[in-house]
């Protein structure tokens, strides 16, 4: 008899043990390939995806009512400023937007040396999962320093070896700013002889190209010619038209894709969804008066035929390029200097200091802005009709070019809270220009393609548990221009490896991101 019920005890034991760490029933499952969802339940066990099934009839430890709500991939960045992952290291302005995994070290600056900082990051613990690339800026400044010339052979093999070491080292690839310095000194050459590195190692290369307004068709022929020398699969990073004189040519710069990839090159594209930008006000300057170390702008500004050109080059960015020929354009996102004027403009700078807000004057102001060690600047100098035309292109991805932000500090761009929610919201339900389907597919299977992450960016058996689940009639994206400190709607739950990140739109600090390294 004691036999007997030890046996009953132990069956009714198991029968209550949960067999599951989490279910998710009931949702819209999508499996981010782009196909139609289907209405299933998720299993997940020890930080994966163990089931996918109409009706699992199981227990867990957590089961989550999806019923309503779509249930995806969680969403891969595919181009984020990670800078300030050691000071918030929780990632929330990324996490409560879906995202569950992030790609660091674009526009060419990275941190180095790689291998130390991801064994740091991988000891301290970090909120998504976070992979980077070696910034080409980066390594050509610390073999060569801010010089406008070629290198040498010497320093060119130099330049190859760092970034071939550093992606045995785990990195992704390699990414360019060719519109920044150095990388504006780099000649077409040097950077196909750096990209052949990068691919002999399975690499990918990465570019904010050296132009994005008046020279952008040229700058797209070179990231296509890079991409046929060195055989590498290649990004147009934040793909944009600059300035009003290069509105609408988009519709160039895809065919020039197309035409790409009907030959058999790899060449693809990342877009946050905005009509303005986010960089340092110095991408204004003619880039030779910034050569050099600091000091040297300060001593070229003290030449009065060199401040005269170097004010020349500033009027012809203004009125040509990120200025929009309106001072009201060039919001601060950033300026130590005067603090006060942060989320102003340059024309309310001036009429601040008591200065007619011309051009001319603008461009003098500039100047005294950089002598005083900068700012960061929103420039509002896009078409919705290029954004849009882009979005919509196949082989475009959704990335935020977001930096990790505390809520509170500063006056970021929105898309560091809103760039997925705002795709799903703005232009899929209100706007209806893209399916539900083919958004969640450029949020999820493609980045994760392009970067080989082969068990994550689809639902499936096996792979790693991360996954977003929203409302599709509520999610929006709530940050703005004007009050940029706010977090999306319709963001119910987030799953990274397994632990829940988000439960019912409430963010949990529990840091359960993986440091990926290049497959």
């Amino acid at each position: 008899m004691r036999l007997v019920f030890l046996l009953v005890t132990a069956l009714i034991l198991f029968q209550c043990t949960p067999a599951y760490d989490i279910i998710i029933r009931g949702g819209d499952v999508n499996d981010g390939l782009g196909g139609p969802s289907e209405i299933l339940d998720i299993a997940i066990h020890d930080q994966k995806i163990v089931k996918i099934a109409p009706r699992i009839k199981a227990k867990a430890d957590l089961e989550i009512n999806a019923q309503g709500q779509v249930v995806c991939p969680g969403f891969i960045d595919l181009h984020a400023h990670l800078e300030p992952l050691a000071l918030y290291p929780d990632a929330e302005s990324h996490i409560r937007q879906g995202v569950t995994t992030a790609l660091g070290g674009p526009d060419g600056g990275s941190p180095f040396p790689i291998q130390s900082y991801l064994d740091t990051l991988s000891m301290t613990g970090t909120g998504l999962n976070v992979g980077y690339l070696i910034g080409h800026n980066t390594v050509r400044n610390h073999v060569m320093g801010l010089v406008n010339r070629a290198p040498t052979q010497v320093e060119l093999d130099s330049m190859g070896v760092l970034i071939g070491s550093s992606i045995n080292q785990g990195a992704f690839g390699m990414s360019t700013g060719l519109k920044y310095l150095p990388g504006t000194f780099a000649k077409t050459d040097e950077i196909i002889a750096l990209a052949r590195v990068a691919a002999a190692k399975g690499g990918i290369y990465t570019s904010h190209l050296r132009e994005e307004g008046l020279g952008l068709l040229h700058a797209v022929e070179e990231a296509i010619l890079i991409a046929e020398e060195a055989r590498i699969p290649v990004v147009l990073t934040h793909h944009k038209v600059i300035g009003q004189p290069m509105w609408g040519a988009s519709e160039k710069t895809l065919a020039m894709v197309d035409a790409a990839r009907r030959r058999g090159l790899d060449v693809v594209m990342d877009q946050y969804p905005y009509t303005a930008s986010h960089t340092g006000l110095r991408v204004i300057i003619p880039p030779w008066a910034l050569e050099g170390p600091r000091d040297q702008f300060a001593i070229r500004c003290e030449d009065p035929l060199l401040r005269d050109s170097i004010k020349r080059g500033i009027i012809f960015n203004i009125i040509n390029d990120r200025g929009g020929n309106d001072l009201r354009l060039i919001q601060f996102a950033k300026i130590d200097w005067v603090p006060e004027m942060t989320g102003k403009t340059l024309h309310d700078l001036l009429e601040f200091r008591g200065i007619e807000p011309t051009v001319e004057n603008g461009a003098d102001m500039v100047i005294e802005i950089q002598l005083h060690r900068g700012a960061n600047c929103i420039f509002h100098v896009m078409d919705e009709g290029d954004v849009e035309r882009i979005l919509q292109h196949p082989f475009t991805m959704i990335a935020s070019d977001g930096r990790l932000t505390q809520y509170g500090q500063g006056h970021p761009h929105p898309r560091a809270y809103g760039t997925f929610p705002r795709v799903l919201g703005h232009y899929v339900r209100e706007k209806r220009i893209l399916t539900l389907e083919e958004a969640i597919r450029k949020m999820t299977s493609l980045p994760a393609a392009m970067l080989g992450l082969t068990s994550r960016g689809v639902l499936s058996d096996g792979n790693w548990a991360d996954i977003t689940i929203f409302d599709p009639e509520v999610v929006k994206d709530q940050a703005t221009f004007e009050d940029p400190h706010q977090y999306p709607l319709g963001i119910n739950y987030v799953i990274i490896n397994g632990t829940v990140a988000v439960a019912e739109g409430t963010f949990q600090d529990v840091r359960a991101g993986k440091v990926l390294k290049k497959e």
